[in-house]
């Protein structure tokens, strides 16, 4: 939809504290083009007030009609002026736009699109539309009758304080809009998610593409906590297609075409509401939402390998999100963790940093101060391990990559009994953190002794034992699996020894104890904490765990 200089849509009006502004005289409907506009004079955004610029924007203003220099003459001027050609000068700096060329950004001044003031919560966007070489403003949201048309000045959406701090210097005005008003707490509130939203925006571009390809889905849940405090602060924000660009990007970097069409899909869409369907930002991205394969990040990893056409269909809305966005769904009661959940037992690129509030991570209610939002464990095998100032050690995790583990504990590891400390074996540590040191490569500095255990099988036989218990010891509708035999039944027998695996009778447990390995696993499982690790409830976090972990019994 698109106003037309026969039927406007807006009125020139006197506002209050504010000069002229544009007004809808009817309701104008989200994402329609409230105008279009070619610029009247134009300048090099980032040249020093020169002799040469000032002739240049005189001529300008002198090839203006007698009405339109009055209109000109007319815009607000916050520059002091000692001659004609400083008062062109000082009205183009008060009032310019972007304009973004082949030869560098510009600023234009624009009869209509200038005379719309600003607002932090604006309700219009302004675009510079390479394709058509104009200025547009659209909708993002229903603005009604008697509404005033507002656009946001900046290029960044700060805090209160650094955004009324940026317009005094660069207009000279405070902006008193419904944000900046808000009282204190829902002010701060505001703040935090502002904030937040512009740390995350540096997280999800910091590791480049080797980021989101070693350490995707921590790269996908800082977009995903992005979109929610968008969500929050301003569902139509302009920056939101961008969030969804980054989502796409990172699925598609990985194989996955089947989120990175949809996340591609909610971009255009964005971009088509703030910018128009003619937008370069539609054009281009709208092909690639069409074929996502085209992309130059594709098949750098398949490790989401998906096709375009595998989302699935006749999901819940919130389900469907929680696919999307890969978020690891709350166990049913009495269902087991799985040790192969990159959620709960992530490898060392998935771990939190020392140094940063990984929202996948961490939560917090105020913004300010962050718990977890549930337990996690890392597991790694020990490659390797030597004693000098502190036990050293060296550490494969569930991806295969190789890490530094040192032990800042009061006994510098010496908790530990040296046949505990040996090749092959498994590693899990509660908690873990990846910290950069002075010296030598990214790892992880233990530093309390009840927060690691180490189990004597490998950690290959650890992920084994894990696909023998979700196969055979959890119930699905009430149904499990018999061990000995492989049938379902409702009401088999577990193993008294180990309470995990379970069997029609003794014949079938005979069979899984002899010629399935339960002998072995079972030994195995009467660990406490190797059991532990599969009945915890990971998701709920009341607070911190330590080892010893015990059993709870599975009634």
């Amino acid at each position: 939809m698109q106003s037309t200089t026969g039927n406007p849509i807006y009125s020139l009006q006197d506002m209050l504290g504010k000069g002229k502004g544009l007004v809808a005289i009817e309701k104008i409907p989200k994402g329609t083009r409230i105008l279009s506009e070619e610029p009247v004079v134009t300048v090099p955004c980032n040249e020093q007030a020169s002799e040469q610029l000032q002739i240049s924007i005189c001529q300008q203003v002198d090839a203006l009609s007698e009405h339109q220099r009055q209109a000109f003459l007319s815009m607000h001027n916050i520059h002091v002026y000692g001659n004609t050609a400083e008062q062109y000068l000082g009205i183009v700096r008060t009032n310019g736009l972007p304009i973004e060329t082949s030869e560098g950004e510009r600023g234009g001044i624009f009869f209509e699109a200038c005379r719309i003031n600003h607002a932090c919560d604006n309700n219009a966007q302004k675009h510079w539309n390479t394709k058509i070489k104009r200025h547009t403003v659209h909708a993002l949201r229903d603005i009604y009758k008697g509404e005033e048309i507002t656009i946001y000045y900046l290029s960044v959406h700060n805090n209160r304080e650094a955004r009324n701090k940026a317009l005094q210097a660069k207009l000279g005005f405070t902006c008193l809009c419904r944000l900046c008003s808000l009282p204190l707490e829902q002010s701060q509130e505001s703040d935090r998610r502002l904030d937040e939203i512009y740390r995350l925006d540096g997280l999800i571009g910091r590791g480049g593409v080797e980021g989101i390809v070693s350490s995707p889905l921590r790269a996908l849940g800082y977009v995903d906590q992005q979109v929610r405090l968008y969500n929050k602060q301003a569902p139509d924000d302009a920056g939101l297609p961008r969030a969804f660009l980054d989502a796409a990007q990172i699925a598609i970097a990985n194989g996955d075409l089947a989120r990175g069409r949809i996340f591609a899909e909610r971009a255009v869409s964005g971009w088509s509401t703030a910018f128009g369907g003619d937008s370069i930002e539609v054009i281009e991205h709208g092909t690639l939402a069409r074929e996502p394969s085209k992309h130059m990040l594709y098949g750098i990893s398949m490790k989401w390998r998906t096709t375009v056409d595998e989302a699935p269909r006749g999901l819940e809305p919130s389900d469907f999100e929680d696919w999307l966005w890969k978020r690891e769904k709350l166990k049913c009661p009495g269902q087991l963790a799985n040790l192969r959940s990159h959620t709960t037992f992530p490898g060392f690129m998935d771990l939190p940093g020392e140094n940063t509030v990984d929202l996948d991570f961490y939560e917090s209610s105020d913004m300010v101060t962050y718990r977890p939002r549930r337990h996690w464990c890392f597991l790694g095998e020990i490659v390797d391990f030597g004693m000098l100032l502190r036990l050293e050690m060296k550490i494969k995790d569930v991806d295969g990559k190789e890490i530094p583990l040192y032990f800042y504990t009061d006994g510098r590891g010496s908790e530990l009994a040296p046949a505990q400390v040996q090749k092959g074996y498994s590693v899990a540590i509660l908690y873990a953190q990846r910290h950069t040191f002075v010296y030598g490569d990214p790892g992880i500095r233990h530093e309390d002794p009840h927060l690691i255990k180490i189990f004597p099988i490998s950690l290959h036989e650890v992920l084994a034992l894990n696909d023998q218990v979700q196969q055979f010891s959890v119930k699905l509708d009430g149904i499990r699996l018999c061990h000995g035999c492989g049938r379902k039944a409702a009401s088999l027998k577990r193993c008294i020894k180990c309470s995990s695996f379970w069997y029609c009778d003794r014949a079938c447990q005979e069979a899984g104890w002899n010629e399935k390995g339960h002998k072995t696993n079972c030994k195995l499982l009467k660990d406490p904490d190797l059991q532990g690790l599969f009945v915890l409830k990971w998701n709920e976090f009341d607070n911190y765990i330590r080892f010893p972990l015990y059993a709870i019994e599975d009634s």
